[in-house]
């Protein structure tokens, strides 16, 4: 099954994803925008609409779509508009893009259950939309965090 979600920088929300068991693969790139075939250059310029997005290949049998969303929901801060920490715009955005109808009605209810739990003091921004074409990132891009690490 596949899973996108946009949550600040895509290095770090791609990190977060591998660690999950049951996620058997992760690529980050770019959805949402108007653009085709963007460059990381053009969506950090903000022409593009675009977010970048972590996409994430899970075995169901292993991990439930939901757990996925607790971990979407861990990472980042959701009532931050356009931005996590000191990333700033609109390619940044909390965003969770749905590839069929069930994962976007449980995306729903997971954002409303989180909204009525009292955990934040400010409304969750976090946009629910349907998935679009996926434009993946360049290779020095794609687990970033992990090829750091083996330098």
């Amino acid at each position: 099954m596949k899973a996108t979600f946009g949550a600040g920088c895509f290095w770090g929300v791609e990190a977060a994803f591998q660690a999950v068991k049951g996620v058997v693969s992760t690529s980050v790139g770019y959805m949402g925008g108007h653009f085709e075939n963007p460059s990381y250059l053009d969506v950090l310029s903000r022409i593009t609409g675009h977010a970048e997005v972590c996409q994430v290949i899970y075995d169901p049998a292993l991990v439930s779509y939901e757990d996925l969303l607790n971990t979407f929901w861990r990472i980042h801060d959701p009532t931050s508009l356009n931005r996590q920490g000191a990333d700033r715009g609109e390619q940044y955005r909390s965003v969770i893009f749905y590839h069929t109808p069930e994962q976007a009605d449980i995306a729903r209810r997971s954002k409303e259950q989180l909204e009525r739990s009292g955990k934040y003091n400010q409304s969750i921004v976090t946009l629910i939309q349907p998935a679009s074409n996926y434009w993946l990132a360049t290779e020095d891009h794609q687990q970033y965090f992990e090829k750091k690490q083996c330098r």
